[in-house]
């Protein structure tokens, strides 16, 4: 990525993809083979390039997204306040993986605003992102962070958007590759069984999935 924010904050990492794999197995029944899922914030589309949906769109306003999608991915340069190039009601997933946190207020509302207008009524939004009741001491480490989320009020903050909890798991991930120690293999074995495990050493991810109400 050419984007300065890539180069400081979200360098590429091989590991990245082992994990991504991962959670996309672990999300999968929540992801409908023959319907569509877009990525918003896709950055690198570390997790659309994995999911085996019929129809992916990857949505960031980086030029440099048609360097990471993967063949079949149909590529959106724009801001996620303007997902004018989708139309209404013809998503089955929106996905966003820490984007929540990097938006304004205004920018928050806009994106919500469009994210319920291309989802299909009972669609999905899964979100991960930082949880700041666990990652409090870290989370402005990230310049770019504007707004706080815990798993409490991300969670009021969807119902009042008018979607309805599916899952709520406020300890998910850890903050990042770099919470992680060292001398940990990224082994998709572990992965895997960390996803599993209702013990979560160095969690600081949430995970949330939501339905657009009927």
């Amino acid at each position: 990525m050419t984007d300065p924010y890539y180069k400081s904050r979200y360098v590429w990492d091989n590991d990245r993809e082992v994990v991504w794999k991962e959670i996309v197995r672990y999300l999968s029944s929540f992801l409908p083979i023959d319907g569509t899922v877009m990525d918003i914030g896709a950055g690198y589309c570390d997790f659309i390039n994995n999911v085996n949906s019929k129809n992916r769109i990857a949505l960031d306003y980086s030029p440099d997204l048609k360097n990471y999608a993967k063949e079949g991915v149909r590529i959106v340069n724009s801001s996620v306040t303007d997902m004018s190039a989708v139309g209404d009601a013809t998503v089955d997933v929106v996905f966003a993986s820490n984007l929540f946190e990097h938006l304004s207020d205004g920018e928050l509302e806009t994106t919500m605003g469009e994210i319920k207008r291309v989802l299909k009524k009972g669609g999905r939004l899964i979100l991960m992102q930082p949880n700041y009741r666990l990652s409090y001491k870290t989370y402005f480490d990230d310049h770019t962070h504007k707004k706080v989320f815990s798993d409490v009020s991300l969670e009021t903050f969807l119902l009042s958007h008018g979607m309805e909890i599916e899952l709520k798991k406020p300890k998910f991930l850890p903050f990042s590759l770099k919470s992680r120690p060292s001398f940990i293999p990224v082994f998709p074995v572990l992965i895997r069984a960390y996803l599993n495990s209702p013990w979560k050493p160095l969690a600081g991810q949430m995970l949330f999935i939501a339905k657009l109400s009927k």
